[in-house]
């Protein structure tokens, strides 16, 4: 039997980057002005029928818009970034461009602030993505909430998965 290395392993994946290296000229308090994107995601199975649910608020919390969708047969963590790319979406082509997110998912919101590796290739395209757009805000902050704090972006997702099974029954 061999003696085991003390030596660490290298990780396969994409290095995490410090929230300073991805968002360098971002301000360390919030603006005047934000959208607050409470996000969800999930999948049925997972993989399974997935959807994602976003509710937007101004930062008074007044609700601007619902946005959710049926993603077909996915996992829950790719479910969780389509949810973050459909609220940075709707962040780049309303004003103002900044934009604090809020998840359940502390997988995402770890990979997002580089605490975390992205080592799936489905996810590291979506995290790739997000990262772009994250760099077109004027303002970004992402944070993890548990799930009983995030009801009306899980009610939208599950909403959204709803009405794709009901299709594919059809």
């Amino acid at each position: 039997m061999s003696p085991r290395s003390s030596k660490p392993r290298a990780k396969k994946g994409v290095s995490p980057q410090k929230s300073s290296e991805l968002f360098p000229s971002r301000r360390p308090s919030a603006p005047a002005q934000y959208l607050v994107a409470h996000i969800d995601g999930g999948a049925r199975g997972n993989p399974g029928p997935a959807g994602y649910g976003v509710v937007l608020e101004d930062q008074q919390g007044r609700r601007v818009a619902g946005l959710s969708e049926y993603l077909g047969h996915r996992t829950n963590n790719y479910a969780e970034y389509s949810g973050l790319l459909a609220a940075l979406e709707y962040a780049l082509a309303h004003d103002p461009k900044a934009l604090k997110v809020i998840s359940d998912s502390e997988l995402m919101v770890r990979q997002i602030k580089g605490v975390y590796k992205v080592r799936n290739a489905a996810l590291l395209e979506l995290y790739r993505k997000a990262q772009q757009m994250i760099r077109q805000l004027e303002w970004f902050e992402i944070g993890h909430v548990l799930r009983e704090s995030n009801r009306e972006a899980d009610r939208l997702a599950n909403d959204a998965m709803d009405r794709g099974q009901a299709r594919a029954r059809s």
